[in-house]
């Protein structure tokens, strides 16, 4: 059977959900096929049941810095009952209403190309007149590991849906998902150690922030070993974990979580049918149109350019203007995005890193001060370590990155990622009053300490 639609979206995630939503808003005819839930990764085996995982540490801890309060727990059984609400019990039901509103039309199945503006869903055959957007998203990397597959070990999906505390837990990867699930799961009970091969954690970021990552894991009682890789894996009797490392020594737990990056899931959707490699990314130009034709779209994790929700959510809106016949361009994009670690203390970035500034050529000057070194500390994480640093390219007097650690921080985000983008000087930025008694006030202590 075949059916006709103006465009075809492969993948209900959240870049599928917007660029079918802003599509059906505008009157066009819309499919969205989805072979598991809508929603997608991020909002069930992802960025929200992480979240909930972590939050009441969070919270617990900000309790502990306010004189005169008391914190007690967290409950496991509670907490895991909370994460359980957060994911709807993994029952998408609830984020139907909102395509039934906008008439997108959802189609239960694997979706799969099958050559110019088809898309297969088992025995139906859907027909794009416009165009076809593969939204597919990412999922977890598995590393040739000797053993590691066979060993059948945890990935994002069991690690933030699990029924219940693993007595202890090896997290092969010290970056974002490493970092975050091994703090959630210390904070509830588990006996953690992370093993990262890189010198140090969140390597992609500030070393400031990756030392002060590090130092709170350690006092929470992590086990943290940088500079050392695996070599093998091995489970006898589906009993413990152990993972053999390159200088001998081994790490045991009951759980093992795999948490080393992400590949595209372009593998079974297919590719090669019009003459591209499953399992790549697929390469799209500045209006997320595919550069080998022009009637594919690729948003989100899928296109490898930004492994991130709201960067995918953002790549949506513009594909979907762009096949409304609108320019379009892509301005923020890749490892520059917007980026936070929900760790304790929370990491949040936009822009270059200041080695990162030096290695593309820019003539850059960092200022750093403490994060909570101002009125508004007073009363939001009081006496919590944190840095907050802004890379100045001296010659346009401009921010070309910033990075904020400390308690809460992932709300100071947005006023530097709008310096960033789009590119305020700084002597005009320095009219832009923060308000007393905030912790925005780190914002007038920045410029000042450059010496405006």
């Amino acid at each position: 059977m075949e059916r006709e639609f103006d465009v075809v979206v492969i993948g209900a995630g959240p870049a599928g959900e917007v660029v079918a939503g802003r599509l059906a808003e505008n009157g066009l005819d819309v499919a969205l096929v989805e072979a598991e839930l809508v929603g997608g990764e991020c909002s069930y085996w992802a960025c929200m049941p992480s979240k909930a995982l972590l939050r009441p540490a969070e919270l617990i801890a900000e309790v502990k810095r306010v004189p005169g309060l008391t914190a007690s727990g967290p409950d496991p059984a509670v907490v895991l009952k909370r994460r359980d609400e957060v994911i709807h019990d993994l029952d998408d039901s609830a984020q139907l209403p909102w395509l039934e509103e906008r008439k997108v039309t959802l189609v239960r199945g694997a979706g799969r190309l099958d050559g110019e503006r088809r898309v297969a869903v088992g025995e139906e055959m859907l027909v794009a007149r416009k165009a076809v957007v593969v939204a597919t998203g990412s999922g977890a990397a598995m590393p040739p590991i000797p053993g590691l597959a066979e060993a059948k070990p945890w990935t994002n999906r069991e690690a933030t849906t699990a029924s219940s505390v693993p007595q202890s837990l090896v997290v092969l990867g010290g970056g974002v998902v490493g970092v975050e699930l091994a703090q959630a799961w210390s904070s509830l009970g588990s006996r953690v150690t992370i093993l990262e091969g890189a010198p140090r954690l969140i390597a992609r970021e500030e070393p400031f922030a990756s030392e002060q990552v590090e130092t709170a894991l350690r006092a929470a009682g992590v086990d943290v070993r940088t500079g050392t890789k695996a070599a093998a894996v091995s489970r006898e009797g589906g009993g413990d974990f152990t993972v053999e490392l390159e200088d001998g020594s081994t790490a045991s737990g009951s759980e093992l979580l795999v948490a080393v990056g992400r590949k595209p899931a372009t593998t079974g959707v297919g590719l090669e049918s019009i003459g591209l490699e499953p399992g790549e990314s697929i390469q799209v130009g500045p209006d997320l149109c595919s550069t080998a034709c022009d009637w594919l779209f690729a948003v989100g994790d899928v296109n490898g350019r930004s492994l991130l929700t709201h960067m995918g959510k953002y790549q949506a809106r513009l594909a979907a203007d762009a096949i409304l016949g609108k320019k379009v361009e892509l301005r923020s994009d890749g490892a520059l995005s917007p980026r936070v670690i929900f760790s304790d203390p929370q990491v949040a970035a936009v822009g270059y890193t200041l080695a990162g500034a030096e290695e593309a050529g820019l003539d850059v000057r960092a200022v750093d001060v403490g994060t909570s070194a101002n009125a508004g500390g007073s009363f939001v994480g009081r006496n919590a370590p944190g840095t907050a640093r802004i890379v100045v390219d001296e010659g346009r007097g401009v921010i070309v990155g910033a990075t904020f650690t400390g308690a809460e921080v992932a709300e100071s985000l947005h006023a530097a990622t709008i310096a960033v983008v789009a590119e305020i000087p700084l002597d005009v930025l320095w009219h832009a009053i923060p308000a007393f008694p905030t912790r925005s006030e780190l914002w007038l202590r920045l410029l000042e300490t450059y010496g405006l």
